[in-house]
């Protein structure tokens, strides 16, 4: 599983500055503004040795009223629910009593603490951390968020105790340059087929609290296997169910992460993100399950979009689809249409899971997702098709040059990465490139993962020379120079 790191502090010292620099992204807001951070934010960590799941929280100052106090506890549940902490602290602003304050609450309820003194560029370090020992957390370090300054040994210290428990079966989509290049296409085909018969499928079932997941996975195996719990204070940790259908081996992964929190005053809180945060890493096919009677939520965008994110093979599945009147399915289809847009790719099954109305149809739908996602595709028959592309539709002109695309390869799979090369390629703009991904899936039959285009540019021959002309071009250079100054 993904070790989890929360970032804690009071208001206004980095958290979110640090959370977009370990995301590698821009999905916290940021201002020179205090409080700006309200809910917990989660995102996937992409700075360091090992990948790990990164929350981002509101700032806790002490003595709060109203929604404070409820960002406290927010505050809580990210130390309960992660396997370390970072305390930030303001390297200019010195001690306060806030700093105090979130010192108590890290001691408490978090199981690792390292404490990072931000805002620290053009302070000498020593001077800097002297007087956060104080807080008796350990060794202050000195960063950056904003630069960036010793963000990695800082990363590189916190996961250092940490092992990743289970090694991925599958090649992730990240592949090496270096490999890309080495590597042709049949020797990619065998790095991803080795094995490929005997393991299992593992499918990730996951959304928003009854829409039924839990469910589906009874239906699934033909038995009330799975239990949800409502407990107050409990939380469930995913489970995994193997079983066994047409001889193929599958591994069901059911996310319901329900849990209760007495003190939350937003209701009862019953989904548990860092749960299907974990389940989207270790699948390679996740069904998303959607309540029919309920739409999409901003909550089903958000997670899809994590899915998106990790280039996992997808089914969206609208459950509770009986009982609905036309207008309402209706009304249902055109949310799906109009709110997920970018999971054009995915296939869409209505069903109900406690009748078993359409259930049936989701196995082979995940075994097409799965095919498309490790399916083989040769160089020959991608660049051909690329050609094909451009006799359709043209490259567009760039600063009067036509952007040249020559020949594309396959770079990995799951989801599958198709290298293209070619010349002013960081030119093309999004519209082309969503053209060639939705060419390149009709004609290999990409249905139900996302697929990834990565541009190669080539080599300028004459980048470095200082004068191409030979001495007589020259002379006649200078002297139409000359000409044209009279």
């Amino acid at each position: 599983m993904l070790p989890v790191i929360a970032l804690i502090g009071r208001p206004n010292v980095g958290k979110s500055t640090l959370f977009n620099k370990l995301t590698r992204s821009r999905e916290a807001l940021v201002a020179d503004y205090p409080g700006l951070t309200r809910d917990r934010n989660y995102g996937f960590g992409k700075l360091g040795p090992i990948p790990y799941l990164v929350i981002d929280t509101g700032g806790v100052a002490g003595g709060e009223e109203g929604i404070e106090e409820a960002m406290v506890e927010q505050t809580i549940i990210a130390l309960q629910e992660a396997d370390a902490a970072i305390i930030m602290v303001d390297g200019r602003s010195g001690l306060t009593a806030a700093d105090q304050h979130v010192a108590d609450l890290a001691r408490r309820h978090a199981k690792k603490t390292w404490l990072a003194v931000n805002k620290a560029e053009g302070l000498d370090s020593a001077i800097a951390n002297s007087e956060f020992h104080a807080l008796g957390l350990g060794n202050p370090i000195a960063v950056s968020a904003a630069h960036g300054d010793r963000i990695g040994a800082l990363m590189d210290d916190i996961l250092s105790s940490f092992t990743l428990k289970e090694e991925l079966e599958v090649v992730d989509e990240k592949w090496d340059q270096e490999l890309i290049d080495e590597l042709d296409n049949e020797g990619i085909e065998n790095l991803h087929e080795k094995g490929d018969e005997d393991r299992n499928l593992k499918i990730a079932v996951i959304g928003r609290p009854n829409v039924g997941k839990s469910t589906l996975i009874n239906r699934l195996l033909g038995e009330d296997r799975l239990v949800v719990f409502d407990k107050p204070g409990t939380t469930r940790d995913s489970v995994s169910v193997p079983f066994e259908r047409n001889n193929r081996k599958y591994i069901l992964i059911d996310t319901a992460g329900i849990r209760r929190k007495a003190r939350v005053h937003e209701a009862i809180e019953k989904f548990s993100i860092i749960k299907a945060l974990q389940a989207i890493e270790r699948a390679e096919v996740v069904i998303s399950v959607l309540d029919a009677h309920v739409g999409v939520t901003e909550q089903d965008v958000s997670l899809l979009g994590l899915v998106m994110e990790r280039g996992r093979a997808l089914i969206v599945v609208m459950n509770k689809w009986d009982g609905l009147q036309s207008e309402a399915r209706k009304k249902v289809r055109d949310d799906l249409e109009r709110r997920l847009p970018f999971l054009d790719f995915a296939e869409r099954i209505t069903i109900s899971a406690l009748y078993g109305t359409a259930v049936g149809d989701l196995l082979p739908a995940v075994e097409r997702a799965y095919a498309a996602a490790m399916r083989g595709m040769s160089t020959t028959e991608l660049t051909r098709e690329l050609k094909s592309a451009i006799m359709a539709h043209p490259t567009p002109l760039v600063r009067g040059r036509r952007v040249k695309l020559r020949y594309a390869h396959q770079g990995g799979r799951n989801p599958p990465v198709i290298v293209i090369h070619g010349n002013q390629t960081e030119r093309l703009p999004d519209s082309y490139r969503r053209y060639l991904i939705n060419r390149f899936r009709k004609v290999f039959k990409l249905t139900g993962t996302p697929v990834r285009l990565s541009f190669k540019k080539g080599k300028n021959p004459y980048a470095g020379r200082r004068n191409t002309l030979t001495p007589r071009q020259e002379r006649k250079r200078k002297r139409l120079i000359k000409r044209d100054k009279k």
